[in-house]
C-alpha cells in the first residue's frame, strides 16, 4: 500500500475507461471510392442491358423506312430525329424485335416545316411530335442527377445502416460487435433492499460483492473468488433482479446481454460478439457480466441436441468456455448467468472453474411472499387495515413476478373504480385475475348448462369438505372466469413441496366428484370434466412411473431420463412393463372414481342442497357449505334479489389461486388445488 492511499480502497488502480466504445467512422479512402465506382459500373451494366441505347441510322435509311411505313412514332427536335419502329419490322440492323428505338443525327434548323409536312404525306398513320431541344445544362443534369441519387441511396440507406448495426474494422466488421447494454448504480438504482423472498440466495452472493469491493482481502490467504455464478430458478423468481442488485451493491458497471443476442444467421458472429463482450468487460473491470437465458447458447453439445447441422451455437458456446478460462486471478470480472433449464446446459459450462457457484432462486415461501408484497406495496396507497399476510397466505406457489402483478392489478382496479386507496377486495380480485383471468360477468349461459355446472361444482365441494386428507375447501362458484364456467377452490394450510400418498388419493377422488354428480343429476355427461380427467391421469401416471407408489411395479423409476442423448423417444422398459403401467393407471383412476361415487351417493341430499344454493347465490364459501350440510339456512340475499334491489350485477367475490408445482416434473398441482368445472 502506498503512502496516503485509503486503506479501505484496495482495488488495483487502472486508467479510467469509457463504458461505451467510441463511435467509429467509416474510412473514405481510396478503397471506399473504388467501391463506389464498382457499384456504379455494375448498375450501368444492368441498366444498359435492360434499356439499351437507340440504334443510330443514317438519313437515307430513315427515309427508306419512312417510305415503307415502318415507324410507330417520330419525334422531331432542333438537332436530331428519333422515334420507334413498329413491332415486327423486318430488316432491322440488329434483327427483328430487338431495340425498336432509333436516332438520326441530322440537324434540321430551317428545314423543319418542310420535313414535318413531307413526313405526314409519306406516313400519315405515324405519330409525329415536335419537341424543342433542352439547353446544354439541362442535358448535363439529366445525365448526372440519376447517378448522384443512386450513390446517395447506397450511402445513406446501406452503408450507414451497416455501420450503425455493426461497427468494427472495415465496412462489415462491425457486425460482430457485442450488443450488450451497460448500466451502473445510478441507472438501475437497485440494491438488496429491492430484493425480497430469496434470503439464502442473497447470503450466497454476498461474498461476490465483498470481492468486488475488497479483492485483496481474499488474496491474502490465497483464495480465489468464483469466476461464474449460475442462477437457477423458475421464471419470475427474481434472477435478473438479483443480478442487478449485486451490481448495485458493489457499485460496479453491469454488462447485460441475452443468450439469444449471440446467435445470428452467419456462423462465427456469435463467437465474435462473445470475444468483444469479454474484452469490453476486462477494460472496465471491476464489473459484472450478466448472461440472461444462457440456455439459448449453452445447450449440451452433440448430435442428439443440435441435429448435427448448424453449429453456430456450438461455436458461441466454445467461445464462452475459452473466455471464462482466460480470466486471471487479478481480473475483477464476475460472470453471472441465469436460466430455468439447467438440466440441458453443457457439463463443460457448469464445471468448477467456469460457473463455480450454483445459486438456487426458489419460489418464495409464506414469509418470502409477505416480504415481496411489502416491497411492491410501498409504491401504492393501501387502505388502513389491509392485511398483506392474508394475501400472502392465499397465494401459495406464486412467484415474485406474479406477486408484483397482483399489486399492480389491484392499483389499476382501484383506480378504475375511483377509489382513494387500494382495499383488500381489490388485492383478492387481482390475485384471481392474475391466476385465472378476468371474470366473465356478462357471459350468457343456458339454464341447462348452468344447472349442470352447479351440480358439477357441488360434487367437487362436497368431497373437498368430507375427505380429511384433502386440502380445506375455500370457495365454490359457478361464475365464469377465464375458460372455466365454474371452480371449486381449496386453500392449503401450508406450502406443499412434496406429495403424500393419502393427499394424492384424496385429490384424485375430489377430481372425480364433478363428473359423478353431473351425471347422476342430469343423466348425461359433458366435456366439462376434461381438465379433471387430465389431472387425474397425470397424477396416476406420476405416482406409478416417477414416485414408485405401485405395489405391482415396486420401487422403480420408469419415466425416461431427460439427460439421455437419443434421436428417438425410447421407453426405458419392455412392452410387458408398459402393459402393466397402463393397467395400474386404470386401476388407480377406477378406485378413485368408485370411492368418490360411493361417498356422493351416501351424501346425495347434501349435493342437492349445495347445488341449489349455488344456483341461487352463485358463490359459496367454506363456512356456508358446512352450514348447508348441517341443515341450516343461509340468510344472505339471493342473486335475483340483489339484481332487483340494486339494478346492477353483484360484485364478484374473489377466488383463491391455483398453485403451481413445487419443482419441474411434478404434475400441475401444489399448494392449492383448483377444481375447474365445465371447462
Amino acid at each position: 500500500m502506498q503512502d496516503g492511499q485509503d486503506p479501505q480502497d484496495q482495488r488495483p488502480q487502472k486508467p479510467p475507461s469509457k463504458l461505451q466504445p467510441p463511435r467509429l467512422r467509416m474510412s473514405r479512402g481510396v478503397m471506399s471510392w473504388l467501391g463506389f465506382v464498382l457499384i456504379a459500373l455494375i448498375i450501368a451494366m444492368v441498366v444498359q442491358q435492360q434499356y439499351p441505347s437507340p440504334q443510330l441510322i443514317s438519313i437515307d435509311q430513315f427515309w427508306k423506312e419512312a417510305n415503307n411505313n415502318n415507324f410507330a412514332e417520330i419525334i422531331l427536335s432542333d438537332d436530331q430525329i428519333r422515334g420507334t419502329f413498329k413491332e415486327g419490322t423486318q430488316g432491322l440492323p440488329r434483327g427483328q424485335g430487338q431495340n425498336l428505338r432509333f436516332k438520326v443525327n441530322y440537324r434540321l434548323d430551317d428545314k423543319l416545316p418542310d420535313m414535318e409536312s413531307r413526313l405526314r404525306q409519306i406516313c400519315p398513320q405515324t405519330k409525329i411530335v415536335y419537341e424543342p431541344s433542352n439547353p446544354p445544362y439541362m442535358q448535363i443534369l439529366i445525365s448526372v442527377v440519376p447517378w448522384v441519387l443512386i450513390i446517395a441511396f447506397f450511402w445513406f440507406f446501406i452503408f450507414r445502416q451497416l455501420r450503425s448495426s455493426a461497427g468494427g474494422a472495415g465496412m462489415l466488421g462491425n457486425f460482430g460487435r457485442s450488443r450488450h447494454r451497460v448500466s451502473n448504480k445510478e441507472l438501475t438504482n437497485i440494491t438488496f433492499k429491492d430484493v425480497a423472498g430469496v434470503d439464502e440466495a442473497k447470503e450466497e452472493v454476498a461474498e461476490i460483492i465483498e470481492f468486488l469491493k475488497n479483492p485483496k482481502k481474499f488474496q491474502r490467504l490465497g483464495g480465489r473468488i468464483p469466476r461464474g455464478v449460475l442462477l437457477v430458478g423458475a421464471p419470475g423468481c427474481g434472477k435478473t433482479l438479483l443480478a442487478k442488485a449485486i451490481a448495485g451493491e458493489a457499485d460496479v458497471p453491469f454488462f447485460s446481454i441475452s443468450g439469444a443476442d449471440f446467435v445470428e444467421m452467419f456462423v462465427g458472429v456469435g463467437a465474435s460478439r462473445v470475444r468483444d463482450l469479454f474484452k469490453s468487460a476486462k477494460e472496465n473491470s471491476p464489473c459484472i457480466v450478466f448472461l440472461d437465458e444462457i440456455d439459448a447458447v449453452g445447450r449440451r453439445r452433440g448430435a442428439a441436441y443440435n441435429g448435427g447441422g448448424h453449429d453456430e451455437r456450438e461455436q458461441t458456446l466454445n467461445a464462452i468456455l475459452v473466455e471464462m478460462d482466460g480470466f486471471d486471478t487479478s481480473d475483477q470480472v464476475i460472470v453471472i448467468a441465469a436460466t430455468n433449464r439447467s438440466d440441458i446446459l453443457d457439463p463443460a459450462l457448469t464445471r468448477p472453474g467456469r460457473f463455480d457457484r450454483r445459486v438456487e432462486v426458489p419460489l418464495p415461501d409464506l414469509k418470502g411472499r409477505l416480504e415481496i408484497l411489502k416491497v411492491h406495496a410501498k409504491k401504492i396507497k393501501l387502505a388502513p387495515g389491509v392485511d398483506l399476510m392474508h394475501v400472502a397466505r392465499g397465494t401459495p406457489m406464486f412467484n415474485g413476478a406474479e406477486l408484483a402483478a397482483i399489486i399492480n392489478e389491484a392499483a389499476i382496479q382501484a383506480t378504475m373504480q375511483n377509489k382513494d386507496m387500494v382495499e383488500l377486495e381489490d388485492l383478492e380480485e387481482a390475485r384471481d385475475k392474475v391466476r385465472y383471468g378476468r371474470s366473465n360477468k356478462s357471459r350468457t349461459i343456458e339454464e341447462k348448462e348452468r344447472i349442470a355446472t352447479a351440480y358439477h361444482e357441488a360434487g367437487h365441494a362436497l368431497l373437498q369438505t368430507l375427505l380429511e386428507d384433502a386440502d380445506p375447501l375455500h370457495k365454490v362458484t359457478i361464475i365464469p372466469r377465464g375458460p372455466a364456467l365454474g371452480a371449486t377452490m381449496s386453500l392449503p394450510e401450508k406450502d406443499r413441496y412434496g406429495f403424500g400418498l393419502k393427499w394424492l388419493q384424496a385429490t384424485m377422488r375430489v377430481l372425480c366428484g364433478g363428473r359423478i354428480a353431473e351425471q347422476k343429476h342430469c343423466k348425461d355427461i359433458s366435456s366439462g370434466a376434461a381438465a379433471d380427467i387430465e389431472q387425474v391421469t397425470t397424477l396416476a401416471r406420476a405416482m406409478i412411473v416417477d414416485w414408485g407408489m405401485s405395489e405391482r411395479l415396486g420401487f422403480v423409476k420408469y419415466s425416461p431420463d431427460p439427460h439421455r442423448e437419443s434421436f428417438f423417444n425410447e421407453k426405458p422398459y419392455s412392452d410387458e412393463t408398459a402393459h402393466v403401467i397402463d393397467e395400474e393407471i386404470r386401476r388407480f383412476t377406477s378406485d378413485a372414481y368408485r370411492d368418490a361415487e360411493r361417498i356422493l351417493t351416501e351424501n346425495w341430499p347434501n349435493v342437492e342442497t349445495v347445488a341449489q344454493a349455488l344456483l341461487k347465490h352463485e358463490t359459496l364459501d367454506a363456512d356456508e357449505v358446512k352450514r348447508l350440510m348441517a341443515g341450516e339456512e343461509l340468510d344472505k340475499p339471493s342473486l335475483s334479489g340483489i339484481l332487483a334491489n340494486e339494478g346492477a350485477a353483484p360484485k364478484l367475490q374473489p377466488n383463491p389461486p391455483v398453485a403451481r408445482p413445487a419443482k419441474p416434473g411434478l404434475p400441475p398441482l401444489g399448494g392449492s388445488l383448483p377444481q375447474p368445472g365445465m371447462g
